[in-house]
């Protein structure tokens, strides 16, 4: 009788473990696939997220390139700022007349990387622009090429399920716009891509031109401000095609371009055995130089003192 009452405990002892190790097992696989699930419902969310930042992004790219102004009004937020203070109203002028002066222009829209969290995201963009220009120069109307390259981050936050533009920032700009010759030469404008308010920093200019002409060429200074001024510097002669410049950085908590005029020379003789010199190219090239504002509020006592 023993016995068997101890072969009964032990078939039930055994069911019993093997219907617990069979809950257990259970119990971890559920587990198991329920982190799956989640991990898979979380990556589907990342894709369908950045899917639609991206769709904005390319929005704006369409839009700029169809110039429909108030489909990108649509796509901006209302308390838009970016980098150089222009809220959304004097941006969106400024863009108007970029399409007055280049009715032609087209735009590319290359995004490189997106950050984002709930409600706000992070685009790093390279931009391109392309267009031309009729502009009068002596007694011919000359077709001038326009190339603009931008490095930018813009600033976006999801709003009632929508993805606003709240802000842009500019990291490197620079454009040219050539005439005649000069649309054939390798021209570069250095200058610093950040500099610190009321500080010096050099502008180099440097062409690339065949023995057989002159540049001449000027830089200026720039305040990146709404009308846009324009400052003149006389010609000089480039001394081996290379220009140099130094500029204080303003304090107005403003960013700045230096502007670089280029003027491409030949010289001929005339019938009459005369040296005549005309004006056969002419460059405008245009690099950003961001101007980090002046914290005001920053007080380090002297611990020598």
């Amino acid at each position: 009788m023993y016995n068997k009452n101890m072969k009964k405990i032990l078939v039930l002892l055994v069911t019993t473990s093997i219907i617990l190790a069979a809950s257990l097992q259970n119990s971890c696989d559920a587990k198991v696939f329920a982190k799956q699930r989640e991990k898979i419902e979380q990556k589907r969310i990342e894709k369908s997220t950045i899917k639609d930042i991206e769709h904005i992004i390319k929005l704006e790219e369409k839009y700029a390139n169809e110039q429909n102004l108030s489909a990108i009004r649509d796509l901006y937020s209302d308390n838009y700022m970016n980098s150089d203070g222009f809220d959304k109203k004097a941006y969106l002028k400024m863009v108007e007349e970029t399409w007055k002066a280049y009715p032609n222009i087209s735009y590319t829209t290359k995004i490189n990387k997106i950050e984002f969290n709930d409600n706000y995201a992070t685009v790093f963009a390279d931009e391109t622009a392309v267009g031309n220009k009729l502009e009068e120069i002596g007694e011919f109307d000359v077709l001038g090429e326009l190339y603009s390259r931008i490095k930018c981050v813009y600033h976006l936050e999801k709003r009632n399920k929508s993805w606003l533009i709240t802000s842009e920032r500019v990291i490197e700009e620079k454009t040219s716009l050539k005439f005649g010759d000069a649309r054939y030469l390798n021209i570069t404008l250095d200058v610093p891509k950040q500099v610190g308010p009321n500080k010096q920093y050099s502008a180099i200019l440097k062409v690339d031109a065949p023995a057989d002409t002159t540049i001449v060429g000027s830089i200026s200074r720039e305040k990146i401000i709404y009308p846009q001024t324009k400052s003149d510097d006389a010609f000089r002669l480039m001394e081996d095609n290379i220009l140099e410049r130094m500029f204080v950085s303003n304090s107005d908590n403003v960013n700045e371009y230096a502007v670089a005029s280029i003027g491409v020379t030949h010289a001929a003789q005339t019938d009459e055995n005369r040296l005549r010199v005309y004006m056969s190219g002419m460059a405008f090239i245009m690099a950003r130089v961001n101007v980090i504002p002046k914290n005001k509020f920053i007080n380090i006592e002297d611990d020598n003192g």
